[in-house]
């Protein structure tokens, strides 16, 4: 089995009076474990990358969560400070690299802040403290120093009969770790819901005229990887998607030699 590499999102972080380009662990080790390809970190310079060239070299993308949130400017919302942390730089890296990799066919997974930038990115808006809405869950970690605590697989979703996801689960009702108090407000026009919680959260989404995979999901798979099955599988789904398109440029490579 090949191992494709994958161009993997990065927050701007402060420590030790340095300036760090930063992606959590469990993400880049679910990517390796459970999809088999190899996550990159791709810096968060914005426009001094060059997407097409970065594009050219990985046969796929990942956008991890984080703690920061989408700058409410990029979608007409509140840019308060109760509304953030915010993170300019990554804001600039992943909205141009998300329409770039949906545009070449590139494979797309996004996770959390990933799935609201995926929505951002094509149009959408968001909705902030959700919790407080009526007739909303408190989708919030709960209060605790365990971080398995936090990331409990707790909440069911709906999966919605003929959608992407449908083809890995079926069209049926799994349980998921969603930890977030900002969701998808305003849909994007090119993305549809694949998967929603009961009080109506949209908890997955897909692009509809994509060319490949390109899914996001507000939950967290990344964390469970290793034990939970439903996890594990969004992951082999990415992983499989990826080597198919790196598959389909070798063979692309093959006819124009």
């Amino acid at each position: 089995m090949t191992q494709p590499l994958v161009a993997v999102s990065t927050d701007i972080r402060q420590f030790e009076n340095y300036t760090w380009h930063a992606a959590p662990h469990q993400y880049l080790e679910a990517a390796l474990s459970q999809a088999g390809v190899l996550p990159m970190m791709v810096p968060a310079f914005g426009d001094r990358i060059d997407y097409d060239a970065l594009l050219n070299r990985v046969d796929g993308v990942m956008l991890t969560g984080s703690k920061s949130n989408v700058h409410p400017s990029l979608y007409g919302g509140d840019a308060s400070e109760a509304n953030g942390p915010y993170d300019a730089a990554r804001d600039a890296t992943t909205m141009p690299l998300i329409r770039k990799a949906i545009e070449r066919g590139v494979p797309l997974l996004a996770i959390c802040r990933g799935i609201q930038e995926l929505n951002v990115a094509l149009g959408g808006s968001l909705a902030t403290e959700i919790q407080d809405g009526e007739g909303m869950w408190d989708h919030r970690a709960p209060q605790s120093d365990s971080q398995d605590e936090r990331f409990a697989i707790r909440q069911p979703v709906r999966i919605k009969e003929g959608s992407c996801l449908a083809g890995i689960f079926g069209p049926r009702e799994i349980q998921v770790n969603s930890v977030h108090r900002q969701a998808i407000g305003n849909i994007a026009p090119r993305l549809q819901a694949e998967a929603v919680a009961e009080d109506g959260t949209i908890e997955a989404v897909s692009v509809i005229d994509a060319k490949a995979f390109a899914v996001g999901v507000q939950w967290h798979p990344e964390y469970w990887a290793a034990k939970d099955r439903a996890s594990a599988q969004i992951f082999e789904a990415f992983g499989d998607a990826v080597r198919a398109h790196e598959a389909r440029r070798a063979g692309l490579s093959h006819a124009a030699a």
